[in-house]
């Protein structure tokens, strides 16, 4: 009655506001818009998707970024697919990669062993029965910022639709899809940093 069609079919009004941007593709996003949000995040990050391999490789000196983020304050979560898990196995037969479920799970993992264990970086891997849920439904929470990645039935992460949200208020799209991330986050398993040990009996930092 306020606002004439022509008006509101333009500006984005109510929840509608949530949502910034939407992309056919993972990939379409730009890297300078992942880069951006990690780098702007100041309080909380909680990366969920099910491998969380292609920061490293999308997102310079991804490894440095985290590091100064925790030092700042940062509170940073990765939640993992079980790379042993029997939904990785249906994963991976249904994908038919040459870059298995399992090998990136592991990838990111390698990484984080790398980084860790760290006052502030945090790991946990998805509980068996929320597996088939995580593997579908990716969701990057970046403070009030979400990157949410649906899973197309036999696509990889990277050429399934992704949207780009703004929290404005409770109960919308952003709270919603964060609140599907934190469920499966409190239900997952924590994961032990390997802790290799020097000649000398100490642990080799491998943080430095």
């Amino acid at each position: 009655m306020i606002w004439p069609e022509a008006v509101t079919s333009r500006v984005k009004v109510g929840q509608d506001r949530e949502l910034v941007h939407s992309y056919p593709y993972r990939s379409a996003c730009p890297s300078t818009t992942w880069a951006k949000l990690v780098t702007e995040t100041t309080a909380d990050m909680l990366l969920s998707g099910y491998t969380n391999y292609f920061f490293w490789t999308t997102i310079p000196d991804f490894s440095g970024i985290i590091r100064k983020k925790i030092k700042s304050g940062c509170r940073i979560r990765f939640l993992l697919g079980d790379p042993n898990g029997e939904t990785t196995r249906q994963r991976e037969a249904i994908e038919d990669a040459a870059l298995t479920v399992s090998t990136r799970i592991r990838m990111t993992l390698e990484q984080l062993d790398r980084l860790g264990p760290l006052d502030g970086l945090e790991v946990r891997v998805s509980a068996p029965e929320d597996a088939t849920n995580h593997v579908g439904l990716s969701v990057f929470l970046f403070d009030s910022d979400a990157l949410v990645t649906p899973h197309l039935a036999r696509v990889i992460g990277h050429d399934s639709p992704m949207f780009h949200l703004r929290r404005h208020g409770e109960e919308g799209m952003f709270d919603r899809f964060a609140g599907h991330a934190e469920e499966l986050w409190e239900r997952g398993t924590p994961y032990a940093f390997d802790q290799p040990q020097t000649a000398g009996g100490r642990r080799d930092d491998r943080s430095a």
